[in-house]
């Protein structure tokens, strides 16, 4: 039920993770572009060629997408006030990514707000297609309404044609922002203790719909949770929009090799910021927790099609996929980093800690967790002579083994005292440490699924309860 774009997987999740390591906290998405930008002096360089011509280089315009993708098979080009498929009308910028850009837009037969992603000609189709069969099959098989918004519900589809190439387009409902989002926006990066539960319940039924149509999501991560906007927004005019969001921001694209407009027409003459809908982690009430599992741009069937290859954050990557890479994925993979976004979303940070760090690093932490790993996996580990003896003994310190306990104390715990939040109490502790070590397992077949997770002891005394308070408005 909703659209908002987010920026490359791996890298980006990781830029935004050690700018908030760095500088405590972002105020917005922009200010981390801000950083880029000082670092790249002043503008970005083209990385497309051909052997015809030199690539065009333009001026940088801070927190949007690369201008150079504006190319045969790139992004269209979108200026406000256009009207795509004669219906939708533009009035805002709400995101881009490596392989599209977001668009708020009214729709001038509903008078309602919407979500136009609007695809690189290059992109294929496999997202609206899924999303477009998952909505379909979902709808006979929830039992509410409210279960129905956890996934993005299509509004409408069409292709767009332009000087670029064939566009495929994306109508869904706006979003505000995404988790990963509203907690960059907070200097705590913490939600509310009932608004985490509540927000692990939702997420968890959203997996579980998606698993029971028999597709993995694949890459689950903050950046792919999302808030859902109030209906609210309908209310509003463009002119009131504006008055309370702010206007589009026109900054012209200017050649570099000759410091004039662009005349090319797969090029737009201004480029767009993206509007903020959203509101702090921390401002976040019971009521306004509304989750939309988004992205499904790397979904897969299992028993369809084998994949091999995991998208998900390396933090958050399943270890089946380093260890077993001639392994087709299952289930359990969503399941593994199911358990290490929950964690995160009571702490105020990723339960492996690691801003880019290599995979070596990341399965130490592993180890670190859940012990020892399957003995035919501690043979393929090449690395661990640098962190274990032959008899898996640690060469550390007992000082420098981050357990879940340590993890929880200085992670969950501490910063919730520290801010006079609600901390966890011992009982609810003791089950969410049973609850998280099951779905960590090291062997996938050793995992519960999705239906098994949602009866646990953890779901149905503390996140569950959350979720259903929020529905009664308390």
């Amino acid at each position: 039920m909703v659209l908002r774009l987010v920026a490359e997987r791996d890298t980006i999740y990781g830029l935004f993770h050690v700018v908030n390591h760095i500088c405590g906290f972002i105020a917005c998405r922009r200010s981390f572009f801000m950083l880029i930008r000082l670092g790249c002096m002043g503008f970005l360089q083209s990385h497309y060629s051909t052997m015809s011509a030199p690539p065009v280089e333009y001026g940088y315009v801070d927190g949007v997408e690369h201008l150079s993708d504006y190319r045969p098979g790139g992004y269209h080009p979108i200026h406000i006030d256009d009207r795509l498929d004669k219906r939708y009308r533009i009035v805002h910028k709400l995101g881009h990514g490596t392989f599209s850009t977001a668009w708020l837009a009214i729709d001038e037969k509903t008078s309602k707000y919407v979500a136009i992603k609007v695809g690189t000609a290059d992109s294929d189709c496999t997202e609206v297609d899924i999303l477009s069969q998952l909505t379909q099959s979902a709808a006979t098989y929830i039992d509410s309404e409210d279960k129905l918004s956890l996934i993005p519900v299509v509004l409408d589809r069409f292709d767009l044609s332009g000087p670029n190439g064939t566009h495929p387009c994306l109508v869904t409902l706006p979003a505000r922002c995404s988790l990963r989002d509203a907690r960059e926006a907070s200097g705590s990066s913490l939600f509310q203790l009932d608004v985490a539960r509540s927000l692990a319940a939702q997420l968890v039924m959203a997996v579980s719909l998606v698993h029971s149509q028999g597709y993995a999501h694949g890459d689950l991560h903050l950046g792919n949770l999302l808030l859902q906007l109030p209906s609210s927004l309908n209310n509003l005019s463009i002119q009131q929009l504006y008055a309370r969001y702010g206007e589009p921001e026109q900054e012209p694209v200017v050649r570099l090799d000759t410091q004039a407009a662009s005349m090319d027409p797969g090029v737009p003459s201004y480029a767009v910021p993206s509007v903020w809908l959203g509101i702090q982690s921390n401002e976040i009430t019971l009521g306004e927790a509304k989750l939309i599992l988004s992205d499904f741009g790397v979904t897969f069937r299992p028993g369809d099609k084998s994949r091999f290859e995991s998208y998900t954050p390396l933090v958050l990557r399943p270890p089946e996929a380093f260890f077993e890479p001639a392994t087709p994925l299952t289930f359990a993979s969503d399941i593994w980093s199911l358990g290490c976004v929950i964690f995160e979303l009571l702490a105020h940070r990723s339960l492996i800690d690691g801003f880019l760090a290599p995979q070596d690093e990341i399965t130490a932490q592993q180890v670190e967790l859940q012990g020892p790993m399957p003995p035919e996996w501690w043979v393929k580990w090449e690395k661990r002579s640098k962190w274990y003896d032959e008899a898996g003994k640690p060469l550390s310190n007992a000082s420098d083994i981050w357990s879940w306990e340590r993890r929880f104390e200085q992670w969950v715990q501490n910063p919730r005292q520290s801010r006079h939040m609600e901390t966890i109490r011992e009982d609810e502790r003791d089950a969410l440490f049973k609850f998280l070590g099951w779905m960590l397992a090291w062997r996938p077949s050793e995992r519960p699924d999705v239906k098994k997770v949602l009866e646990t002891d953890w779901m149905t005394r503390w996140a569950l309860p959350a979720y259903q308070k929020g529905l009664e408005g308390h």
